[in-house]
């Protein structure tokens, strides 16, 4: 009886062997699918990269828009009849405060 009940036990861990350290055990596709969940991912960043990418193409060559506002920031140009001002913050504030300390109408 003794050495059937070792057999038995023998035999059943033989058979959970493969389930969990084989090739297709219970840790490998959990890793695996670890593995598959961050690479979702990162797919869906950069499907969502390529979308803002797409739109910005295709507001460059149809709408003057996105054309206008760069050239506007990065170039410094203005259309006809419009005027230019440029206000520094350390000079408003120098304004701010010379206007505090003086009283009006001096």
């Amino acid at each position: 009886m003794r050495l059937i009940l070792i057999g038995l036990t023998l035999l059943l861990i033989l058979i959970q062997y493969p389930l969990w350290l084989g090739k297709g055990s219970w840790l490998r596709v959990w890793d695996l699918s670890r593995q598959l969940d961050s690479a979702l991912a990162r797919e869906q960043e950069l499907k969502d990269r390529n979308a803002k990418l797409a739109s910005e193409v295709q507001d460059l060559k149809e709408g003057t828009g996105a054309v206008e506002e760069r050239a506007r920031y990065e170039l410094g140009l203005i259309k006809d009849n419009e005027v230019f001002v440029q206000i520094l913050e350390s000079d408003s504030k120098k304004v701010s405060a010379d206007m505090a300390a003086k009283p009006p109408g001096k």
